[in-house]
């Protein structure tokens, strides 16, 4: 119980998890970590954490919502959801939703930012080849998401598409209520120019990705 509720507490303080039905051990059958046991375990575990990591703790609405569905939510909960996350959303003042690939492909490989050991200046990036496969020549990628290899090339590079993949990059939940992927935007974790340039690596004819 020790281990799961461990793991609980990271993905929780990450913001990335909703929904944790982690096991209680291998001989009884699966069933979710009751949520004030959570909490408990986390306040513990951050209680003497700065400030600022105390409020990384704290679920939204949002998430309060996926917790208390275990993902599963109603269609009527799921709507409001995206509807309240795409009313956060903020798209480039300048209209240009594409940066400059090569910076994204740093981006996408960068997992630093955010953890206790990174020194307050530290840039952040997108972790990207932890959940999913861009570059098809790249051989270590998560699983989690599903394979982004020809991205742009396989939606025509076509600018509505270009919008929807910033929308999901910057809140992931404005598309799909309790998923699983990081509210990079909302959450600070990348800045625009940084979501331009993970565009970018996405869609440019000239990125790898689409090779």
């Amino acid at each position: 119980m020790k281990i799961s509720l461990k793991l609980a507490a990271l993905a929780i303080a990450a913001g990335t998890f909703a929904s944790l039905p982690f096991a209680a051990s291998a001989q009884t059958a699966s069933k979710p970590v009751d949520p004030a046991v959570v909490e408990s375990y986390l306040k513990s575990t951050f209680g003497k954490a700065p400030p600022e990591w105390q409020a990384r703790i704290q679920p939204d609405e949002t998430l309060k919502t996926c917790n208390k569905y275990h993902n599963e939510v109603p269609s009527a909960e799921a709507d409001k959801i995206t509807a309240r996350e795409l009313a956060r959303v903020v798209y480039p003042a300048d209209g240009k939703l594409l940066g400059d690939w090569k910076s994204g492909a740093k981006i996408a490989n960068n997992g630093r930012g955010g953890q206790f050991s990174d020194p307050p200046d530290t840039v952040s990036g997108g972790n990207c080849y932890a959940c999913h496969q861009m570059e098809q020549k790249e051989l270590s990628f998560g699983t989690l998401g599903p394979s982004l290899t020809h991205y742009g090339k396989d939606r025509k590079y076509d600018p509505e598409e270009i919008k929807r993949a910033y929308t999901k990059v910057y809140d992931s939940q404005a598309l799909y209520a309790c998923s699983n992927m990081p509210r990079f935007g909302v959450n600070h974790v990348l800045n625009e120019q940084q979501i331009k340039d993970i565009i970018a690596f996405l869609f440019d004819p000239e990125s790898p990705v689409n090779k």
